[in-house]
C-alpha cells in the first residue's frame, strides 16, 4: 500500500514542478541561445590593409589587394559582417585614385561605412616615402640611407603628418558615426641583435629603418590621441611592434615576406610584396584587431 500511495504522489509533484517552471517564466529560455549579431566592419588604408604579403595579388580589383589578409581572416571568424575592404596598396592619404580621400569618396564605401560599426585603417608609412627609403637603404650606403630616414622623419615631417592623420580620423568617423576606429601600427621589419636570416642590407641601415618606423608609429598614436581630444573621434591605436618582436624579416620565424630576383639586366630586384606580413603576420594583425575591442559592445541593436 505504501509503495501505490508513493507512486501516485510522483506525477502530482511532478505536475507541481512543472507548475512552478511555468510561473518563473523558465520554460521560456530556449534550448539553444540565439548566435551573437555580427558587426558591420569596413577596411581602409594602405597595402597592410590590403592585404599583401599574405599571397598572389588579386588583379580582379581596381586597388591591388592579396587575399587572406587579416581583413579576410577577420571576416572568416563568423563574428563581423565585412561589407568592403576598399584599402590599396601603395595609398596615401591624399592625392591618386588609390589614396584614403579617394577611398573615402567612393560612393560603395561611403554607404557601407554609414552602417559601420567597426573600421580598422593603416596609413602612413607611404606619406613619408617609406618604401622609397628601404630601396635606398638597401642598395645604397648607410650615410645615404640615413640621410633618407632623417629627412622623412624630421619634427617638421612628422608634425605634418600627424595633423593628416588626425583630420583623415575625423572625416572616417564623419562617414562612420556609428564606428570605433581601430589604427593599427607598423612592427619594426629587422632583428638587429641576433638575426638569423642574411640580408643584403647592412646591419646600420636596417637600424634606421627600425628607428624610422618606430618614428612614424609615434606619429600615428598622436594623431589618434589629437583627434580624439580635439575632434570627438572613437580611435583605438594598436602597436604591433611586440607582437612582432622575435618574427622580423630576417629572424628565424619570420612574420614578414621577403623575397627577390635577379632581373634580364641581372639587376637584383625585390619582389614588392617583401616587408609586408606574410600569412602568418596577417594572423597576428587579425589577432590584434580582435583584442583590441569588444565586438559584442560594438553593435547596434
Amino acid at each position: 500500500m505504501g509503495n501505490a500511495l508513493l507512486r501516485r504522489r510522483i506525477p502530482a509533484f511532478a505536475a507541481g514542478l512543472a507548475s512552478l517552471v511555468m510561473a518563473s517564466g523558465l520554460a521560456a529560455i530556449p534550448a539553444e541561445a540565439a548566435p551573437a549579431p555580427k558587426v558591420d566592419y569596413v577596411a581602409l588604408g594602405d597595402s597592410y590593409t590590403a592585404g599583401i604579403g599574405a599571397g598572389p595579388y588579386d588583379e580582379t580589383k581596381t586597388c591591388i589587394q592579396t587575399s587572406g589578409g587579416y581583413v579576410d581572416i577577420v571576416a572568416k571568424t563568423g563574428r563581423v559582417n565585412l561589407l568592403v575592404n576598399a584599402a590599396c596598396s601603395g595609398a596615401e592619404l591624399t592625392g591618386g585614385p588609390t589614396s584614403v580621400a579617394a577611398q573615402l569618396s567612393d560612393p560603395e564605401t561611403l554607404a557601407a561605412l554609414a552602417d559601420a560599426e567597426l573600421v580598422s585603417f593603416t596609413a602612413g608609412a607611404n606619406d613619408l616615402g617609406f618604401a622609397q627609403i628601404i630601396g635606398i637603404c638597401a642598395t645604397l650606403s648607410p650615410t645615404d640611407c640615413r640621410n633618407a630616414v632623417t629627412a622623412a622623419t624630421s619634427e617638421a615631417s612628422l608634425s605634418a603628418l600627424t595633423l593628416a592623420l588626425a583630420e583623415t580620423y575625423k572625416a572616417i568617423q564623419t562617414a562612420a558615426p556609428h564606428a570605433t576606429i581601430v589604427v593599427l601600427g607598423y612592427p619594426q621589419l629587422f632583428d638587429t641583435t641576433d638575426p638569423i636570416i642574411p640580408l643584403p642590407i647592412p646591419l646600420t641601415s636596417q637600424e634606421l629603418i627600425n628607428l624610422g618606423t618606430l618614428a612614424i608609429n609615434g606619429a600615428i598614436k598622436d594623431a589618434v590621441n589629437f583627434a580624439n581630444e580635439n575632434y570627438g573621434t572613437n580611435a583605438v591605436y594598436v602597436d604591433l611592434t611586440d607582437r612582432f618582436a622575435g618574427h622580423e624579416v630576417n629572424s628565424g620565424d619570420p612574420w614578414i615576406f621577403f623575397a627577390a630576383y635577379v632581373d634580364s639586366t641581372g639587376t637584383v630586384q625585390l619582389d614588392p610584396r617583401s616587408f609586408h606580413p606574410n600569412k602568418a603576420g596577417h594572423r597576428a594583425y587579425a589577432s590584434a584587431l580582435l583584442a583590441s575591442v569588444r565586438l559584442g559592445q560594438l553593435v547596434r541593436l
